[in-house]
């Protein structure tokens, strides 16, 4: 059911160069829109990256702090912000904190598990890859890309099917870190994972009872590390395909880490070596 409307649409504001003005948000058009992208750090980043951005919304009485940065941006690339009020926030971004901002951006545009090699070849290193196994928490998913962002990994890769996808859940828990690396979908990660293997990548499943992951060398030659979710671990099948299992040992009384602190501990160890 849509919600009458009390908004007057209006032009942009004369007063600035930010393209105010206050237009009706309705749910038909958060339906349509490509990409819902909350919260004020993930907006930022998506407007430094490049990526194609319809409108930008501000909540009313919201235009200061760090969000002045934002229309800032938006105006520079030309972005009309829009002013409206919490409640089409909320309807807009479907529970996503938003902070009391939102975008409207085209698709994020995965890309295949070529291009994240081709990254790895243009920038003349081994190829530093996540792999993510059928993790369906988008703020575990988010929180994993961010990490592996940071660690300067090529690329994450991802399943097709029953896991999330890139949702605004997880660009907001990234925190904009999506905008920066590049995401493959792939139909089937065991076949990906064969098709690392045959490029010379070395595939390395993060699990409990694995050897020390300190132990292992990850300086030399390319290496994938795949993790599962905190429910089931890596699958059967990926753990199988891997040429080593390595673990993070604990010493407390909890057994295991949250899947994207496990995979921070690992690869930022894989990038301390990588960058000896």
């Amino acid at each position: 059911m849509r919600e009458k409307n009390t908004f007057r649409r209006g032009g942009p504001s004369r007063r600035g160069d930010d393209f105010r003005r206050t237009e009706p948000l309705r749910q038909t058009e958060a339906e349509s829109t490509g990409s819902v992208v909350a919260g004020r750090n993930a907006v930022l980043e998506l407007l430094k990256s490049g990526r194609s951005v319809d409108k930008i919304y501000i909540q009313t009485g919201a235009r200061e702090g760090s969000v002045t940065v934002i229309v800032a941006e938006a105006a520079k690339r030309g972005v009309p912000a829009v002013d409206a009020d919490r409640r089409k926030l909320d309807m807009l971004c479907g529970g996503v904190a938003h902070q009391g901002v939102a975008a409207l951006a085209s698709e994020v545009e995965y890309v295949g598990l070529a291009d994240i090699l081709r990254i790895a070849e243009e920038r003349g290193e081994a190829p530093f890859i996540v792999v993510a196994d059928s993790i369906n928490d988008p703020h575990n998913l988010g929180a994993l890309i961010r990490s592996a962002c940071c660690a300067g990994a090529h690329g994450i890769v991802i399943p097709k099917r029953r896991a999330v996808q890139v949702t605004p859940a997880v660009i907001k828990s990234s925190a904009g870190a999506v905008e920066h690396i590049a995401v493959a979908r792939v139909s089937n990660l065991a076949a990906a994972i064969d098709e690392l293997k045959e490029k010379n990548v070395w595939i390395y499943a993060v699990e409990a009872d694995g050897e020390p992951y300190y132990d292992k060398d990850f300086s030399t030659g390319g290496c994938a590390f795949v993790l599962g979710s905190e429910g089931e671990g890596v699958s059967r099948l990926l753990r199988d395909k891997a040429d080593f299992i390595v673990a993070i040992p604990m010493y407390g009384g909890v057994g295991s880490l949250n899947v994207s602190a496990a995979a921070s501990v690992v690869i930022f160890e894989a990038a301390r070596q990588r960058h000896k």
